[in-house]
């Protein structure tokens, strides 16, 4: 962990889909910037002018036949002037950039070499399991360690910030101990809150109104020209359900912390707490100048390894113990506390015209903001200052929504941010995974209230938005649109641009028996500037897979102000026997990079409820898909 590392926001983190926008440019320039050094060392040692050389497989050569490998001149170009501009390579002289090389670490993880969080740190380590209260903002009022201690194997019992932590010399007897324990707490104001009161506060907050995102023309004058198509969408809570549990191993000795972390923020500002070197000083009572933060391979993350609260356990306790301590989560810990996807309610309001096309567009929403978790007291006037988001809007809440491509003369679009002790935080394509969901879905109501095809709807108001036309025409055309789907399956479509990048997905549907099965799924993506093409595909496929799960399956019910799912029997994954085909198309530009880390999950949600009313004509606008309506719906 370092400053020097942090991106353009300021903080060493992986999120946003940011790793080769943001390095790219970067990153080529170093390239370059070597190339020249190593040319110019190499025109020194020979007497003639750089422009006489040129370079290729890691060798400068003259046009007279010298050619000096790139690992003889490092030493002399290493002392040279670091020219400040640099030309850069023509892109049609590419070699490398834009072809399939193999990603460095599959050898690793298919031998089992790779080290992971739970591989990680002194072999010697003790494991702790923590027991936190199973209500938001609850705390420990007492507890009795009692019969925990007599656990063979169980060595301490500590009280720490976040509950108690029964350590052992592994992980079976530190879970039996923590089984053992006898905690009274005090469950704070939440213990009443349940899904009832949720969809409740949800429903007033759009009925009262919220900040102002997006308003263009006379959206109310527009509504009275026509009867309006109205609808309203709900979503539940969704955790990460990362294959890999929280985990983070510390030891503190001799004044100084070392934190072994499958993190994905290792350095941030004090503005938004910093990341994990900064958690973790201040857990363990040490400066961050004295912490070291070994970052391992991570089974999972999806913006919940963003968060500290598992850094913070582990140098807490190993502040306060002798040697290093390893903090394991179970699955149902990891479940049961997470930092949530926010649920949210969405009610739209819609006029045609005589041509089929809205004339008006109303959409009023409804969630927490994860912007107002991380700058408490603040939020809102540093977002004010946000010349996008004006009212102070959450702008991670609204994304895809307020700036949707549609062509619509009358748009208005709120947003009102609740206050709710669920803690929530980033999951993968953060606002773009519900905005997505419900804008498509409307689109599409919209679409058969005007009896026209759904592409050819979408085709024509995106007139504007050439590279959501071309991955729309790529994904109708590699799904044969046009064609009919085999007996008893539908096709649904969707279409939506998020981090830089735009993604269009078919997906082809039944009910077998009964219950939505997804057989195939065509993906079409832009993401400007390609650097590997079959790291596009593989993400594109996690991202729909990821998508799907929840759409299908995800929601986190609160009762008593917890969380009712446990584990992978209540809370399911998309299984291998469930998994769709996926073919993803790559369609070209020359535009910048955009990310794919996340842009592949927000169009699938959609794309399927789409499928499915074609094939029932039935709408469906709470999710999951299966299990539902939501638990939000009224």
């Amino acid at each position: 962990a370092h400053p020097e590392y942090a991106n353009q926001m300021g903080m060493q983190v992986t999120g946003g889909s940011t790793s080769v926008m943001e390095h790219w440019e970067p990153l080529r320039r170093a390239g370059a910037t070597a190339r020249a050094m190593l040319i110019q060392a190499a025109a020194s040692q020979w007497g003639v002018a750089p422009g006489e050389l040129s370079t290729g497989a890691a060798t400068v050569r003259h046009p007279d036949g010298r050619a000096l490998g790139y690992g003889e001149l490092a030493t002399a170009a290493a002392v040279l002037p670091v020219p400040e501009d640099v030309a850069l390579k023509d892109p049609s002289s590419f070699r490398l950039v834009g072809t399939s090389v193999p990603r460095l670490d599959v050898p690793a993880k298919a031998t089992g070499c790779a080290v992971f969080g739970l591989d990680a740190g002194p072999d010697d380590a003790r494991v702790a399991v923590v027991a936190r209260c199973p209500v938001f903002g609850g705390r420990v009022r007492s507890f009795d360690a009692t019969r925990a201690r007599a656990v063979p194997g169980v060595l301490d019992v500590v009280q720490i910030e976040s509950g108690v932590a029964v350590v052992a010399d592994g992980y079976w007897p530190a879970f039996k101990g923590r089984a053992a324990l006898v905690v009274e707490w005090d469950e704070g104001g939440a213990a009443g809150l349940d899904d009832a009161e949720i969809a409740r506060v949800l429903e007033r907050a759009v009925a009262d109104g919220g900040g102002v995102a997006r308003d263009e023309g006379d959206v109310d004058g527009a509504l009275t020209e026509g009867v309006p198509i109205r609808a309203v969408y709900t979503l539940p809570y969704l955790a990460h359900a990362t294959m890999e549990p929280m985990n983070c191993t510390a030891l503190v000795e001799d004044g100084r912390c070392t934190v072994w972390a499958p993190t994905q923020f290792q350095e941030g500002p004090a503005m938004f707490g910093g990341g994990s070197r900064q958690a973790a000083a201040g857990a363990a009572g040490v400066d961050a100048a004295d912490t070291r933060i070994v970052t391992t391979y991570l089974g999972g993350g999806f913006g919940r390894r963003a968060e500290m609260d598992f850094v913070r356990e582990a140098a807490e306790l190993a502040g306060r113990l002798e040697g290093a301590v390893k903090v394991v989560w179970s699955r149902e810990d990891d479940i049961r506390h997470d930092y949530y996807r926010p649920a949210s309610r969405h009610e739209f309001a819609a006029v045609l015209g005589e041509d089929g096309f809205p004339l008006a567009w109303r959409h009023d929403m409804a969630l927490q903001s994860i912007l107002g978790r991380l700058l408490p007291g603040w939020m809102p006037g540093f977002l004010k200052n946000m010349t996008v988001m004006p009212g102070g809007v959450d702008p991670t809440s609204i994304e895809g929504a307020h700036n949707h491509p549609y062509r619509v003369a009358n748009a208005r679009v709120t947003c009102a941010s609740v206050d709710l002790p669920i803690p929530v935080g980033f999951w993968r394509s953060v606002g773009h995974s519900h905005t997505a969901f419900v804008v498509e879905s409307f689109v599409d109501e919209l679409a058969h209230a005007a009896g026209r095809d759904p592409y050819e709807y979408r085709r024509d108001l995106l007139s504007e938005h050439p590279r959501h036309r071309a991955v729309l025409d790529a994904v109708a055309a590699a799904s044969e649109w046009g064609s009919p789907p085999p007996e008893g399956r539908a096709r649904g479509i969707a279409v939506a641009e998020s981090f830089g990048s735009y993604v269009a997905q078919v997906a082809e549907v039944s009910m077998d028996p009964g219950l939505p099965r997804v057989h195939r799924v065509w993906c079409a993506v832009d993401c400007g500037t390609v650097v590997n093409p079959a790291i596009v595909r593989d993400q594109m496929e996690g991202g729909i897979v990821f998508g799907l799960t929840a759409a299908l399956h995800g929601r986190v019910r609160i009762e008593g102000g917890r969380v009712v799912e446990s584990n992978f029997d209540d809370y399911r994954m998309l299984r291998m026997d469930e998994a769709p085909e996926i073919h993803v198309e790559l369609v070209p530009s020359g535009d910048a990079p955009g990310g794919v880390g996340e842009p592949g999950t927000p169009p699938i949600a959609p794309a399927t409820a789409n499928a499915l009313f074609a094939l029932t004509g039935e709408r469906i606008r709470d999710l999951p898909l299966i299990g539902g309506p939501s638990i939000l719906a009224l």
